[in-house]
């Protein structure tokens, strides 16, 4: 029996643990435990110093699987220089005495059946493909529906008339979706669970704020590398839209690369690549919609964030809308975050007055 383990980002490891538990039933699938800043320590101690946050925190969840036994685990990099970073963390881990195997699914930001099937072999040769291919699409839509009632949440959450009403149900929704049994049985929970939350009461007044959240994937995805942002902002009553997910990367991103080029042209030409393009896009859709702020959020040595700031900045600038700029690292001050935080929510409430 292997046991196999993968990094933390939010709650989609309730979609993975699901998907590999039925495609190798015979195998053990270690869930990632839940980042902490012992995570962070480990994975800093042990990372290059310059490297970018999410590597760090990855790496940190990967030594603490291995520890739990962890044998094989499984890596999906990003489209930016985090997509080359499996080979550099399996070689610090070999230097630390771990015996395991890194599979990456996903590099330079593609994904292609054909390798992915090979590297699944590697797990279990007699692996069934069409029990891969059937839980593939269950995971894929439990992730598209998370996303849904994730971007309905974070709308309303700071509105909500019973403290907890929003978080509570969805806890309950994941236990149910972690132990369905077939796309039906997903979908009638689904649709159940949506019901549910448009039942939660909520008092949303005509002049609420409005804030848009834009930045790098990983540390918008990962709430403990944000420091739990969008809690922070729904206690100030505040209606939040963000952009990026899971179900946006996979199936949304390449599509809507184009469409962000010639919506933004007068900004930028060439992509930029990774999410600036995008988050660029979307700074001007959100002062066009009249959002009341805007906050950027990225891990340190984030390149393609640090180019995207400025025209970002400027854009902000233009339409006279308020953007609050975030660098997360291992060293970053909770207490710097809150007090300028306060200092924005401050500011917006002061202009939404005049």
């Amino acid at each position: 029996m292997t046991k196999i383990a993968f990094p933390k980002m939010g709650d989609y490891h309730i979609p993975a643990a699901y998907l590999l538990s039925h495609i190798f039933p015979n195998d053990e699938i270690i869930s990632p435990p839940n980042i902490t800043a012992k995570t962070i320590e480990i994975g800093t101690k042990y990372s290059p110093e310059f490297v970018c946050t999410p590597f760090k925190y990855t790496l940190g969840t990967m030594i603490e699987s291995l520890n739990k036994g962890a044998e094989i685990l499984i890596q999906m990099g990003g489209g930016c220089r985090y997509g080359y970073y499996a080979e550099l963390q399996e070689k610090i881990l070999e230097d630390l005495g771990y015996k395991c195997k890194i599979i990456n699914l996903v590099t330079k930001g593609e994904t292609n059946i054909k390798r992915i099937n090979k590297l699944l072999k590697q797990i279990n040769p007699k692996f069934s493909k069409l029990k891969a291919i059937y839980y593939s699409f269950i995971a894929l839509k439990m992730v598209k529906y998370m996303d849904i009632v994730d971007d309905y949440i974070r709308e309303n959450i700071g509105f909500e008339q019973i403290e907890g009403s929003f978080e509570n149900l969805k806890e309950e929704m994941l236990v149910e979706f972690s132990q369905t049994k077939n796309y039906y049985s997903l979908y009638k929970t689904y649709k159940k669970y949506l019901k549910k939350f448009h039942k939660l009461k909520v008092r949303k007044p005509d002049n609420r704020l409005k804030i848009g959240i834009i930045g790098e994937l990983y540390t918008i995805m990962e709430p403990f590398s944000n420091y739990y942002l969008e809690k922070s902002l729904a206690k100030h009553h505040i209606e939040i839209k963000r952009f990026t997910n899971v179900h946006y990367l996979l199936f949304e991103k390449a599509k809507k690369a184009k469409k962000y080029q010639k919506y933004a042209q007068k900004h930028f030409t060439y992509n930029m690549g990774a999410d600036a393009s995008d988050n660029i896009a979307r700074c001007k859709y959100l002062c066009e919609k009249n959002y009341d702020g805007i906050i950027h959020i990225k891990s340190s040595f984030c390149t393609p964030e640090i180019g995207a700031m400025p025209i970002i900045n400027k854009i902000a600038s233009i339409y006279q809308k308020p953007v609050l700029f975030f660098s997360f690292d291992s060293a970053t001050s909770q207490t710097g975050i809150e007090t300028r935080l306060e200092a924005f929510y401050d500011m917006l409430e002061m202009r939404k007055e005049k």
